[in-house]
C-alpha cells in the first residue's frame, strides 16, 4: 500500500499555488505568440563571448577551485566587486555584509525562513513582486498592504498600519514589479523615518535599479537610512537589508543574487543557507566574476539601457496610438514593466483569453495583490525588455483589439497578422 503522501504535508504546504505568470509562460510558448508576459531580458543582450571567454579563463586557471566547494558566503572577489560597485551608489558595505545567494529569489525565501513566524505580518506595496509574495507565504505570512501612485509607496498611507507591528516593510523603489513606478526621493526620505520612529525594518529589492532611461539617480533606502540617522557603524547598513541580482544586468541562467545586511545578521543567513543548498554554484560564481570584472559590466549596462529604452519607448507610442482613451497606464522611467489600468468593470480573465486568441499575452494584475487579488481585477502588467520593436507594435495593436471588443461588448476581427 502507497504512503498518503498528501496527509503529511507540512501545514506550511498549504495554500501553497503555482505562479501565474509561470503557468501563463507555458501557452506563451506556442509559436507565433507574442508574450508581454515575463520579466523577461532580451537574449540578444546576453554576452555570450564574454562568458564563452569567462568560461575556458575558469577551466584552465582555476579549475581545481571553481568546481569545488566553495564558502557558503560567497566567492570572496566577487563578493569584493558587488561590494566596489554598490559604493558608486553610496552604499557603504564591505564583502563582510554581502551574501552571494542563487538568485535574489533564494533572498527572498532566506529572509521569510529568518524572520517569519506563522500569523506574523509584512507590509507590502499594492501591487507588489508576485515572487516576494510566494516566499513568504509558505512560511505562512499575513500582509497590511499599502497602495502606490505614479510617485510609489503612499506613505501618507502608512502610520496606521506600521501601528500593526508588521515584522518588516518590503519595498521595491526602483521601477517596481509590477507597475513600473519609482518611489520619489521626498518619499523615501519619509519612508526611512517612518521606519525608524515605529522600529520596523525595511526590505529594499533592487533588481532593477541600474536600468534607468531617463531622470537622475535616486538614493537607495539603505543609504538614507545611514544618512538621515547618522549611522556610521563602518557600513551603511542598520535597519535596511537590501537585495539586488545579476539577473537584469548579466543573465538570469546564472542564477546570482546578493544581500547586503549587518554582519550578524549575515551570519544567521548563512546558517540558513547552509541547510538549503551548501552555497551558491561555485564555478558560476568564479564565471561570473572573470565577466563582470575590469569594468565590463559598466559598459554592458549601457547597452542594455539603449536597447530597452527604445523598446519601452516603443510600448509608450503603440498604447497611445491602438489603445482607447479610457484606457491609462504608467512611464516607467526604467526596468522592465509599464502597467495599464483599464475601466471598472471589464473582465480582465476574458480579456486575456481574447488576447492569447490573437497569439498575444499579458499577466492580469490580480497576482501582484497580497490580499486575495480583489484590488486588481482592472489592471494588466506588460514587460518591453523582451520582445523586438516590430514585436511590440504589432503585440500592442493585437492586444488594443481584445481589449476594444470587450469594451464595446462587439467582437471585432482583427486584419491579419503582420509577420513578425
Amino acid at each position: 500500500m502507497s504512503t498518503a503522501w498528501t496527509s503529511r504535508y507540512a501545514l506550511r504546504a498549504k495554500g501553497i499555488t503555482s505562479s501565474q505568470i509561470r503557468e501563463l509562460l507555458k501557452l506563451t510558448q506556442r509559436p507565433g505568440v507574442i508574450s508581454f508576459a515575463g520579466g523577461l531580458p532580451a537574449p540578444e543582450v546576453f554576452p555570450v563571448e564574454r562568458f564563452q571567454e569567462a568560461c575556458h579563463k575558469v577551466l584552465t586557471e582555476k579549475a581545481a577551485s571553481a568546481l569545488q566547494y566553495g564558502a557558503t558566503e560567497g566567492y570572496e572577489p566577487l563578493r569584493e566587486l558587488i561590494a566596489t560597485n554598490m559604493s558608486r551608489y553610496g552604499i557603504k558595505a564591505k564583502a563582510e555584509n554581502v551574501l552571494v545567494t542563487s538568485g535574489s529569489q533564494q533572498a527572498l525565501d532566506l529572509i521569510g525562513k529568518l524572520f517569519i513566524n506563522a500569523g506574523d505580518r509584512v507590509l507590502v506595496e499594492a501591487p507588489t513582486y508576485l515572487g516576494a509574495l510566494q516566499a513568504f507565504n509558505i512560511y505562512r505570512a499575513e500582509y497590511e498592504s499599502v497602495a502606490i501612485d505614479e510617485n510609489g509607496l503612499r506613505t501618507d498611507l502608512m502610520e496606521e498600519p506600521l501601528r500593526s507591528g508588521p515584522k518588516f516593510m518590503y519595498v521595491l523603489p526602483n521601477f517596481q514589479n509590477p507597475a513600473g513606478t519609482t518611489l520619489s526621493e521626498v518619499r523615501r526620505h519619509e519612508l526611512v523615518l517612518l521606519a525608524d520612529r515605529f522600529g520596523i525594518p525595511i526590505v529594499e529589492d533592487d533588481p532593477y535599479g541600474q536600468l534607468r532611461y531617463e531622470g537622475e539617480h535616486l538614493p537607495p533606502l539603505v543609504v538614507l537610512d545611514r544618512e538621515n540617522l547618522r549611522r556610521d557603524n563602518g557600513y551603511s547598513i542598520g535597519n535596511v537589508i537590501y537585495l539586488s541580482t545579476f539577473s537584469k544586468t548579466l543573465a538570469p541562467g546564472l542564477r546570482l543574487g546578493w544581500m547586503v545586511a549587518p554582519p550578524d545578521v549575515i551570519s544567521k543567513l548563512v546558517q540558513l543557507k547552509q541547510g538549503t543548498d551548501l552555497h551558491t554554484s561555485t564555478f558560476t560564481q568564479f564565471v561570473a566574476y572573470e565577466v563582470a570584472r575590469d569594468g565590463f559590466l559598466d559598459k554592458h549596462v549601457k547597452l542594455i539601457r539603449q536597447i530597452y529604452r527604445e523598446r519601452r519607448d516603443v510600448m509608450l507610442e503603440a498604447l497611445q496610438e491602438f489603445f482607447p482613451p479610457e484606457v491609462t497606464w504608467t512611464h516607467p522611467q526604467g526596468g522592465l514593466f509599464l502597467w495599464v489600468t483599464l475601466p471598472a468593470g471589464l473582465d480582465i480573465k476574458a480579456i486575456l483569453k481574447s488576447a492569447l486568441e490573437q497569439n498575444v499575452a499579458f499577466v492580469p494584475g490580480d497576482s501582484f495583490y497580497a490580499n486575495d487579488g480583489r484590488e486588481g481585477p482592472r489592471h494588466m502588467r506588460l514587460n518591453f525588455s523582451n520582445a523586438a520593436p516590430e514585436q511590440i507594435r504589432e503585440g500592442i495593436r493585437r492586444l488594443a483589439a481584445a481589449v476594444k471588443s470587450h469594451l464595446t461588448g462587439t467582437t471585432m476581427r482583427l486584419e491579419l497578422p503582420l509577420k513578425v
